[in-house]
């Protein structure tokens, strides 16, 4: 039986090197890793538990032992990145990686039964009770980083981890301009600039108003992060990690990613676009 959510033969051609790297004494996994990724991409979009995942995709504790052994080592990063240039490429852009990138952050709750970072007041007088998911989207409105820390963690430092792991996973060579909201302050902005040799841009409105109203480029991130939100494994954070909330978020923004791909015919490369 097959799902929606499911890779297709010409996705899992792009992702099975990542997942399943040859070594020295051949690949590191056995026979059906591309049926455990599609047990994860299906909890991940139906918000199912553990123990409820349906028989056609294996043993619940591979799949579970999986992931969690994939969230701590950096694999789905690593997986996005390579989508994420595969996504370009099919969008008909010049370049592989992003001369620019928006960084937003957004509330993630935990479950009730506790977890220390989960339960880290944060923001203005500490009332937020959760922790941060921190998201880097590109002009095309594609997730290329993203990253659970507490909600304690300030903006500054949250645009600092970000743009770390951005380098760590080597998209930075072109980048130029970055565009976060006003939570960084200039200070930190100028620093990180310097420190990372581009334009960190602050940007947002002077005055409040009830209703959204979109700021050029900018907006994209909002709209990712809606995307995001529609992945029900999202909801809550059931195991109450940032590691195991990092490696549930990076796994919806593989399926944004995936389902981009699956409805974008190939440019000309005759015709590249910039940016």
């Amino acid at each position: 039986m097959s799902y929606p959510s499911d890779v297709t033969s010409e996705q899992w051609a792009l992702l099975e090197p990542v997942f399943n790297p040859p070594g020295k004494r051949g690949p590191k996994h056995g026979a059906g890793l591309r049926k455990v990724v599609n047990a994860m991409l299906y909890i991940s979009h139906t918000g199912c538990q553990w123990r409820y995942l349906p028989a056609t995709f294996g043993p619940w504790t591979r799949v579970w032992s999986q992931f969690r052994r994939w969230s701590r080592n950096g694999t789905w990063a690593r997986a996005l990145a390579v989508l994420h240039e595969a996504a370009r490429e099919a969008d008909g852009r010049a370049e592989a990686t992003p001369s620019m990138v928006v960084i937003d952050t957004h509330l993630a709750r935990g479950s009730s039964n506790g977890g220390f970072t989960f339960h880290d007041r944060g923001g203005p007088y500490g009332r937020t009770k959760g922790a941060k998911r921190v998201v880097a989207v590109d002009v095309t409105g594609l997730p290329v980083g993203a990253l659970v820390v507490p909600a304690s963690t300030h903006e500054n430092r949250t645009t600092e981890l970000m743009l770390q792991h951005l380098t760590q996973q080597g998209v930075t060579g072109r980048l130029e301009l970055v565009l976060v909201d006003r939570g960084v302050t200039e200070a930190a902005a100028r620093k990180l600039g310097r420190d990372y040799d581009l334009e960190l841009r602050r940007v947002g409105w002077d005055d409040k108003q009830p209703v959204f109203r979109p700021i050029r480029h900018a907006w994209r991130v909002e709209v990712a992060h809606g995307r995001l939100g529609r992945a029900r494994r999202l909801a809550k954070s059931f195991e109450n990690t940032t590691t195991s909330a990092t490696g549930w978020l990076q796994v919806a923004c593989i399926a944004t990613t995936l389902r981009h791909l699956s409805r974008t015919p190939a440019h000309s490369p005759a015709q590249p676009l910039a940016g």
